[in-house]
């Protein structure tokens, strides 16, 4: 059995690949997607919020060339210094994308139930928490 990194690692790089080629029909990227999700959800969306809730999925750098990407490209604009909010373009695309994710996640997830999902995601969060907090040594 390969380790638990193995899997990590090759997941991580084929949920980015996949969602990748799913969202390119868009001119998207797994972290635009996650960019512009985390926008939708926050009406009064700022660049820290997105750097605070993305922190653990691209560096700064990444997220700002991001930001910048989804602003050029007519899915938000700045309604004020440092906000963010989506177009109505925007969001009507976001929602067509988002139907093809969430058949993306049902071929991902294909043979899995739910309880064995949250059992994965519980124990991968538990890991973290223990390497996080100094307590996996």
């Amino acid at each position: 059995m390969k380790h638990i990194g193995y899997w990590l690692n090759r997941t991580d790089r084929a949920l980015t690949a996949t969602m990748d080629a799913v969202l390119a029909e868009f001119g998207l990227t797994r972290l635009a997607w996650q960019v512009l999700n985390v926008v939708e959800d926050d009406p009064r969306a700022t660049d820290t919020a997105v750097r605070t809730v993305l922190a653990a999925n691209a560096s700064p750098a990444e997220l700002a060339d991001t930001v910048a990407a989804v602003l050029a490209d007519g899915w938000a604009v700045r309604p004020a210094a440092e906000r963010l909010a989506l177009t109505g373009d925007g969001r009507a695309r976001l929602a067509r994308a988002g139907e093809r994710v969430t058949a993306f996640r049902e071929a991902a997830t294909a043979g899995i139930s739910p309880e064995e999902y949250r059992t994965a995601v519980d124990v991968l969060e538990r890991m973290t928490r223990n390497l996080e907090t100094g307590h996996g040594h």
